[in-house]
């Protein structure tokens, strides 16, 4: 096991010294950022491979991802850096004085990375730590032993250890490392694990930035194209072998077009991925055993119209529609992260909405429509991290959007801007002349002086 705390200490000298906070060194850690996935791009496929992610399309596009959200952050960075200038109450600009906010690097950040997205999950984050001054402790899941070996080699030949270091490991080195006071904590995982970062965060008064998941809904009313849409959402339910954090859990769908919507469900799953998903290269495995074992015992076979198989062995489990599920099904309970797509009925729009509103708040919703009343009023009335109108996830595809979830589907933002404002503090600072000076603070008060204070509430 490393020792996290002589690592920690060291970066924290190394932040202190202000070499981070210049242009120039956060530039140069973007510039070796981007050098390393492109130098290495065919080994970070091959080892997606050999853990799970076996879509060759899949592979190229999360290193692709990670590379245009660095090249993004670097485009923009000069502007972002800029001090912002705000107005202050009248009295003081017309002596001269400046409102200004500078964004500030918190220092030690220590960001953990998750398994279904081990490049742009454990990249985005750090590209904007790095973006934003700061020195990072990256945490790459042990749930993906090809890319995690892949990670620990590489960063030490391109990073400086006082200024990127990366660790593996198990339960014991995750409570090793929560031990530190950090002075960021950003992680990507679930639930259950988030709510214990956040109690080890509390004990440093460490801020969090948590991306965690949920049951993520998508609505169908009536006036949607059902075709189009029953392949966007197969897609997103089936991508990544499911398991990704905004992919669609359950598909809500207005009694009138439900059998059209679930034959059309059925036809997307055969265009997409044939008769024989099992060998289809653009379909991906199961992450592990226990976690194709976990997603068996979520269907009931009684309402499977589609796949249902599964092995062990080889991870697989197949493309899968459960129709009609109930919010009593245990398939219901929880995030499916799988490629399971549940498929529920409603008649009533505003039963169904409150139904949603009754469970916890998603990371992502997305919306089926023709009608802009429709859509207006579930964008107004539903909680929920981000989402889409008329497709789904590719929110995520755009650094202009913050990407991040609300309530239990997680705290904070990033992506592009939001990210660097989230990994840095606005540091308020108020200028005013030498030989300014405002009298009505300083005792004795009288009736005039009081009577002045109004004027801080002149803008």
């Amino acid at each position: 096991m490393k020792n996290f705390q002589a690592i920690f200490e060291k970066q924290k000298a190394y932040f202190n010294s202000d070499i981070t906070k210049s242009y120039e060194w956060r530039v140069e850690q973007l510039d070796r950022m981007e050098a390393m996935l492109t130098e290495n791009f065919d080994a970070f496929c091959k080892a997606l491979g050999e853990d799970f992610k076996t879509g060759n399309a899949e592979q190229q596009s999360e290193i692709n991802g990670s590379i245009a959200s660095i090249r993004y952050s670097r485009s923009q960075l000069s502007e972002w850096m800029k001090p912002v200038e705000v107005s202050i109450p009248k009295f003081l600009s017309a002596v001269g004085g400046k409102g200004m906010i500078y964004r500030d690097p918190y220092g030690v950040a220590l960001i953990i990375g998750p398994f279904n997205g081990p490049i742009i999950l454990l990249v985005d984050p750090a590209a904007s730590a790095l973006a934003a001054g700061n020195n990072i402790m990256l945490k790459v899941s042990s749930g993906i032993p090809a890319v995690a070996r892949l990670w620990l080699d590489l960063v030490p030949k391109y990073f400086e250890e006082e200024a990127v270091s990366i660790s593996d490991g198990d339960r014991e080195e995750v409570t090793e490392l929560l031990k530190i006071p950090y002075n960021f904590i950003f992680f990507t995982g679930s639930v259950a694990v988030g709510k214990v970062i956040m109690r080890a965060a509390a004990e440093n008064l460490t801020p969090v930035l948590l991306e965690l998941g949920g049951q993520n809904p998508a609505i169908i009313d009536h006036t949607a194209n059902i075709a189009e849409s029953a392949r966007k959402i197969v897609w997103g339910a089936m991508a990544w072998g499911g398991q990704w954090c905004t992919s669609p859990g359950y598909a809500y769908v207005h009694e009138s077009v439900v059998n059209e919507f679930n034959e059309e469900a059925k036809k997307a799953i055969i265009e997409m991925y044939g008769d024989d998903p099992k060998n289809n290269p653009d379909y991906s495995k199961i992450i592990n055993v226990k976690a194709v074992k976990r997603l068996a015992s979520l269907i009931d076979p009684q309402k499977v119209i589609a796949g249902g198989d599964y092995d062990e062995d080889t991870r697989y489990f197949a493309p899968t529609l459960v129709y009609p599920a109930s919010w009593s099904d245990k398939i219901m309970e929880d995030e499916i992260f799988g490629p399971i797509l549940a498929i529920m009925p409603y008649s009533d729009l505003k039963a169904a909405v409150n139904k949603i509103k009754g469970a916890p708040k998603p990371l992502a919703a997305y919306i089926f429509s023709k009608d802009e009343n429709t859509i207006e009023y579930l964008k107004h009335t539903l909680s929920f991290g981000g989402g889409a109108v008329n497709h789904v996830n590719i929110q995520l595809f755009i650094q202009t959007l913050p990407f991040g979830g609300v309530g239990s589907s997680g705290i904070g933002s990033y992506y592009g801007k939001f990210g660097f404002d989230s990994l840095s503090h606005p540091k308020s600072v108020l200028g005013t002349p030498t030989d300014f000076s405002i009298e009505h603070l300083y005792p004795p008060y009288t009736e005039q002086k009081i009577k002045e204070a109004d004027i801080w509430g002149e803008y």
